[in-house]
């Protein structure tokens, strides 16, 4: 497949920018991953920049679409982020969300910890999206909320799941892959973009947009204008699938 993509990162109303985010393509595939680190100074910002470089890495050694090497992939992020915490006790509580995509020829298969999001888009609907590893997201399957409280639930930013917490090790990966095909979408975000677009806006800026870029600037102008001073770090990455391998 080939594909063209677009990143976006900016630190919003905090004083650093606790995102990261990286990709490879390799011989007609394709690894996009993005995090959110958690942990106070420095820390979130080392956990999420050790747990995406490993991904990449360890997807460029042994590049692949299934769910045993993206556990693999996972495995070696988790390893990296709590050698350094043994490393560095000022930072033993430093922790990172992370998302993975990997795309093969005409099918993808993804894997997330915490509350980043991917969305998979055909046509300029949402065909699947993520769920979020949080107290509200379980609130949401026991039916005590709706899915649009999640955004302005008190309790938004209480992960179930982390990467470089041992007890909570616990990826959710797709056991088999979707099928993809040219005019395919993908968002990768962290909670400060997602937060401020609404899914159906996602769309809407999608079918408007020729490009991963233009989406992407469409959709943080939607942020800029409702994010006000103090929101979040936020993130994300655009992909469109466009052709099959060898094709324009």
């Amino acid at each position: 497949m080939t594909y063209a993509f677009a990143t976006l990162s900016e630190k919003g109303g905090r004083n650093t920018n606790q995102d990261y985010s990286g990709s490879l393509i390799l011989n007609g595939m394709g690894c996009w991953a993005i995090a959110d680190g958690l942990g106070g100074h420095r820390g979130g910002e080392i956990a999420s920049r050790l747990a995406v470089e490993q991904i990449i890495d360890s997807f460029a050694r042994l590049p692949g679409d299934s769910p045993m090497g993206l556990m693999t992939h996972l495995q070696s992020a988790q390893n990296a982020i709590i050698s350094w915490q043994e490393k560095d006790r000022s930072v033993h509580a430093m922790y990172t969300t992370i998302l993975v995509l990997i795309t093969g020829p005409g099918k993808a298969i993804w894997a997330h910890i915490g509350d980043s999001r991917l969305y998979h888009f055909r046509n300029g609907h949402i065909r699947f999206q993520t769920k979020d590893h949080s107290i509200p997201q379980i609130l949401v399957e026991t039916g005590h909320i709706h899915t649009k409280d999640i955004r302005f639930h008190e309790d938004r930013n209480r992960l179930l799941r982390v990467l470089g917490k041992a007890d909570s090790f616990r990826p959710v990966i797709e056991q088999s892959p979707h099928d993809i095909q040219p005019g395919d979408s993908f968002l990768l975000c962290t909670d400060g973009f997602w937060e401020h677009v609404m899914e159906f806006e996602m769309s809407a800026d999608r079918i408007e947009s020729a490009s991963p870029e233009e989406w992407l600037h469409r959709m943080k102008d939607r942020i800029l204008k409702r994010g006000g001073n103090y929101h979040d770090n936020y993130s994300a990455v655009a992909i469109f699938v466009t052709g099959a391998q060898g094709l324009p």
